[in-house]
């Protein structure tokens, strides 16, 4: 794992070296892209200047509301269509071909419903980010040994024991892979929705200064919501290494 590691930090290293040079030898024009290290300073200046903070909290605030619902709606959603197999007949085709539907196209009921803001915003991005929860509820509690319910029965466990001592243990690698899913989409959910539905927020920060030929600020803007995604990636993606292993044994 650590030279796995080593390697993606070496290619992400060059692609940066090989940016900030074709950059500097101007192969790549500035009103495109700026060379990554002025890309950093930028992003360094607008954090110390404390300017965005706002717009900083209001979309790490939105995706991990957004997160939340979604993962436990799907959560709860998916036991609830596994308990009824009538239900998920019907409902298969459409989980199947869901994210076939460009979400959103939602958004002016949306707005009507709930108003320009971070409801709004939250609501098309749980749209996003809850079904791949629900589907990998599913799959978990499919893949459950059998043999795990019989020792339940065995040992005279009661339907809550059993659903929680026994049943969960082992669906859990394949939760924590919709929970990494329910993040991701929460992120694109929430940011991408910011550049349409509201007047505050990183992705109306970035809008705003792409309108504004603001390239300095756009670009560090956009480090800063690589840099945040990246890091909860990773520790996502540990954490979901580790259930893997486990299911493993």
């Amino acid at each position: 794992m650590r030279h796995r590691g080593l390697v993606s930090l070496g290619i992400v290293a060059l692609l940066v070296l090989a940016l900030e040079v074709t950059c500097r030898a101007g192969w790549v024009p500035r009103i495109v892209l700026l060379p990554p290290s002025e890309i950093a300073a930028s992003l360094w200046g607008l954090l110390a200047s404390g300017e965005y903070n706002g717009a900083i909290a209001l979309t790490l605030g939105n995706v991990a509301v957004t997160a939340v619902v979604a993962i436990l709606g799907g959560f709860l959603l998916g036991v609830l269509v596994h308990a009824i197999p009538v239900l998920r007949r019907g409902l298969e085709p459409f989980l199947a071909s869901y994210y076939a539907v460009p979400t959103f196209i939602f958004y002016p009921v949306f707005v009507v419903l709930l108003g320009v803001g971070s409801a709004a915003i939250i609501a098309i991005a749980v749209m996003l980010a809850i079904v791949a929860m629900i589907t990998a509820t599913l799959n978990g509690l499919d893949r459950i040994p059998k043999v795990l319910a019989k020792t339940g029965r065995v040992l005279r466990m009661g339907r809550w024991q059993n659903a929680l001592l026994i049943q969960l243990p082992a669906a859990a690698p394949y939760l924590f892979t919709g929970v990494r899913l329910a993040v991701a989409y929460a992120f694109i959910g929430v940011i991408a929705s910011e550049f349409i539905l509201s007047g505050n927020g990183l992705g109306y920060a970035i809008a705003y200064a792409y309108n504004s030929f603001d390239n300095r600020t756009m670009y560090g803007l956009m480090l800063l919501i690589i840099l945040v995604v990246s890091v909860v990636n990773v520790v996502l993606d540990v954490l979901d290494r580790r259930f893997q292993r486990r299911m493993e044994r």
